[in-house]
């Protein structure tokens, strides 16, 4: 992942993060627009840190009580009763369901779920639900009326934001006004319940972060920075804004940007998967590399063979799909684009500019990892 690719998926997700319009969603429809590779379910969920360590420094007080009081109430009984103690608990049974659908669904959540379809479909469904409930929920209860029932039920529905489209904070502020709570409450309550599952979730995949992912750690802190900084910008304002102001402004988008990506994928303008393969891993090269090697190491004679019969030829042959080799550098062509493999990174290499670069197959286009241009391969000058 290039740099401004990173710059910019990161404002997308200090932008859309705390917005009832799924940042998840917008990640996958920004990198689709621009061709670029899906930045990949590790790359959205390490960046949320950013933006929960807005939620930590915006709610500190709030979250500092919470914290305090619980521990306390754990030993003195009198403290049980008082809110700040019973939030701690209900943040933490609000959290299971989506850790526990969280890991029996990661591998669909990292394949199937990013469809564009999918998340345009979540995108319209879920904003009109988002204003049914605005609109016709009672809306009269605050945070003082929690109680296990309803904090379970607020986790149920962030649990819905593990599909792309859906969003986390729309998901459960949705959740909470269905249940009868006012908007600034069921926002507050939502930001703080999504803590636990988003740290949880930022952490554990780490361990992907430069191995199968598209993104590697260079760019995942860049986007993680970029995406706490106007995160907290973003939370402050729309904690003023549905002070007086409905969350209709949002239903209104979601549907809208709904349409839009189902009708650009109808007529081919976009891809569904969004260029979620057009580079493979290095992890992935790497294995393939090795593959024949480890078939070599175990039929030695049947090589051996082999090579004998090469060097009684008195006419060089060429094995039947063998790749094609560059004869300045000794790199193998890849067929597809034209370009030569980098046998140290796996990846695709440009010889005219000189590095590495990523390759989108549906396009035909490659992207110039400094200045994150896309451009056609000028295979010609290769050749010559």
């Amino acid at each position: 992942m290039s740099l401004i690719e990173a710059i910019v998926l990161g404002l997308v997700q200090g932008l859309t993060e705390f917005l009832p319009i799924s940042s998840s969603g917008h990640l996958r429809v920004v990198s689709a627009f621009f061709g670029w590779p899906d930045p990949g379910a590790a790359f959205t969920a390490v960046s949320q840190i950013g933006t929960e360590l807005a939620v930590v420094i915006y709610f500190r007080k709030r979250i500092w009580a919470i914290l305090s009081t619980w521990t306390r109430s754990l030993v003195v009984r009198e403290l049980r009763s008082d809110i700040n103690a019973r939030m701690g608990w209900y943040v933490i049974l609000g959290s299971v369901p989506i850790v526990v659908l969280g890991l029996l669904l990661e591998d669909q959540i990292d394949s199937v779920f990013r469809d564009l379809r999918l998340v345009a479909l979540n995108l319209i469904i879920f904003g009109v639900i988002l204003g049914i409930a605005d609109r016709y929920a009672r809306k009269q209860r605050s945070l003082e009326d929690l109680n296990v029932p309803r904090g379970l039920a607020f986790g149920m529905f962030q649990a819905l934001a593990l599909i792309p489209g859906v969003s986390r904070s729309g998901g459960t502020i949705t959740g909470g006004m269905l249940l009868g709570f006012n908007r600034k409450d069921a926002a507050e309550y939502a930001f703080l319940l999504a803590l636990p599952a988003v740290f949880g979730s930022g952490f554990y995949k780490m361990l992907d972060i430069g191995g199968d992912e598209y993104a590697g750690w260079g760019a995942t802190i860049v986007g993680t920075v970029i995406a706490g900084v106007v995160g907290f910008v973003v939370i402050a304002w729309l904690m003023k804004f549905i002070s007086t102001h409905s969350f209709m402004p949002f239903v209104y988008y979601r549907v809208a940007l709904g349409i839009v990506i189902l009708a650009l994928v109808s007529w081919g303008a976009l891809d569904p998967q969004g260029g979620a393969e057009s580079q493979p891993a290095r992890s992935d090269v790497v294995a393939e590399q090795e593959a024949p090697e480890k078939e070599e190491e175990e039929a030695p004679a049947a090589g051996e063979e082999e090579r004998e019969a090469e060097a009684s030829s008195t006419e060089p042959s060429t094995e039947a799909g063998a790749p094609e080799v560059d004869p300045a550098t000794g790199w193998e062509i890849d067929a597809e684009s034209g370009l030569l493999r980098n046998p140290e990174s796996g990846l695709l290499h440009d010889p005219n500019l000189g590095m590495d670069v990523d390759y989108d197959p549906v396009s035909g286009m490659a992207t110039n990892p400094m200045s994150g241009e896309r451009y056609a391969p000028d295979l010609a000058a290769r050749d010559h």
